[in-house]
């Protein structure tokens, strides 16, 4: 079975790329943050001629989570239990099925902005929610894994050059320990970046020739309950979707599982 993770970046400008990579990556469920449409407006009969079912939680603007699937969707769920609000409204940003012989989570953390915005205390807040959140799941006999764009970066080798990011969101200390909280719920990290590559991030920005001067980040990650994880067979990132006209500035994390 494949599973796989992907900030789309806009559903509706990268669909003809979308539809090809699953044409020829053959993942049989895919998580899709960042959809920037609303759900009326997800293209849902030209997925399901690709042959996936699709669930999906999007208001239209900026955020926006949906789950791919070609084994079946069930027990749909959006959002987390406790989600923190911003602004006035929960945001779209969790989106959790039984798909198949696995459940899976697709997330897309709040970007945090800047250590002194109102964004980065509500980043915390909602990983300190989804660590209550993902217990249930992570402790359950079904293979679990929350997927999607935590941006943060694990360590500071999951930075191209942690000297740039003096004192910015992604790698500070409490975003950090909240990511810890998040596993100690009973999920791993199922691609170490010390067990692969030592240049497997999984975006970069379109400013400054980064990708070509692989300046990237890792910060998509998928966490996984041990059923999940003892089922890996393999894990890499998809670097070859981030190149040419209209990339995402994201690349899709790929696992491979026996079950």
């Amino acid at each position: 079975m494949r599973v796989a993770t992907w900030n789309i970046n806009s559903l509706k400008a990268r669909l003809e790329r979308l539809l090809a990579w699953l044409e020829t990556a053959e993942p049989d469920v895919v998580c899709l943050q960042e959809l920037k449409c609303a759900d009326a407006d997800v293209p849902l009969d030209a997925l399901a001629e690709a042959g996936y079912e699709t669930a999906s939680w999007g208001l239209g603007r900026w955020n926006g989570v949906a789950i791919l699937s070609r084994v079946g969707i069930a027990d749909v769920r959006r959002g987390i239990a406790d989600q923190p609000v911003f602004g006035d409204e929960a945001e779209p940003r969790a989106i959790t099925a039984t798909c198949g012989p696995v459940r899976v989570q697709s997330l897309y953390i709040p970007n945090g902005r800047d250590v002194a915005d109102p964004h980065f205390p509500y980043k915390l807040a909602f990983l300190k929610a989804l660590a209550a959140d993902v217990t249930a799941d992570a402790a359950g006999a079904l293979p679990f894994a929350a997927l999607g764009d935590y941006n943060i970066c694990p360590t500071d080798d999951d930075v191209w050059d942690v000297a740039e990011w003096p004192g910015t969101t992604h790698i500070t200390r409490e975003e950090r320990d909240a990511l810890t909280a998040v596993k100690a719920a009973g999920l791993a990290d199922v691609f170490p970046r010390a067990l692969k590559h030592p240049h497997s991030f999984t975006f970069w920005d379109y400013r400054n020739l980064d990708f070509p001067k692989n300046r990237g980040l890792r910060i998509d990650l998928a966490l996984a309950n041990p059923a999940f994880a003892k089922a890996v067979t393999d894990a890499y990132v998809d670097r070859n979707e981030r190149k040419g006209k209209g990339a995402s500035d994201h690349a899709p994390l790929v696992i491979d599982l026996d079950l």
